[in-house]
């Protein structure tokens, strides 16, 4: 997906950025031009001071968008993720595993949630950052609990992990 859509703003300079936000965020566009995070109606203003560019580049970025069949296609509906638990793992008793594996490698949420459910573990959360939009791709599951060393030593030892970071 996304670099079909930087193909369609490849002559431009900033308004990928402000596409990069859209995705990042969740928003999504209206035929109206509007955009909006879930049911949340965002000014062209503050769209433009989180990307750091003039109000005028979201507002032209938002029109390409609408008038392109393909990109409306996408940003028409884009929806937020939601609640990220991974900085509340302490507050609530959780352990965050912070896997970095090969992007390209299939399976690896599978060999690491087979492992986790083997020790009893229970994923709350899983999260996996796309390398076509993350330079160094990392995919995070939150589990009740904490994890045991041995828990620790099967995931490390799985073919396409590179690294893994505990967080509590």
């Amino acid at each position: 997906m996304w670099p079909n859509i930087r193909k369609q703003f490849a002559r431009q300079v900033v308004r990928p950025d402000v596409v990069r936000k859209m995705i990042e965020c969740g928003m999504r566009v209206t035929e109206e031009l509007k955009i909006y995070v879930g049911d949340v109606e965002l000014d062209y203003s503050s769209v433009a001071r989180a990307v750091g560019v003039d109000r005028r580049v979201v507002k032209q970025t938002v029109d390409q968008i609408c008038k392109n069949r393909y990109l409306y296609s996408i940003f028409s509906r884009t929806r937020p993720l939601g609640t990220s638990l991974v900085d509340l793992v302490s507050q609530l008793g959780y352990t965050a595993l912070v896997v970095e594996a090969d992007p390209r490698s299939p399976g690896v949420m599978a060999g690491v949630a087979a492992i986790l459910a083997r020790h009893g573990m229970v994923v709350r959360q899983a999260l996996a950052d796309d390398p076509d939009m993350v330079q160094d791709a990392k995919m995070t599951l939150v589990v009740e609990g904490q994890l045991s060393g041995e828990t620790i030593e099967e995931v490390s030892s799985l073919k396409a992990v590179k690294s893994i970071k505990i967080l509590k």
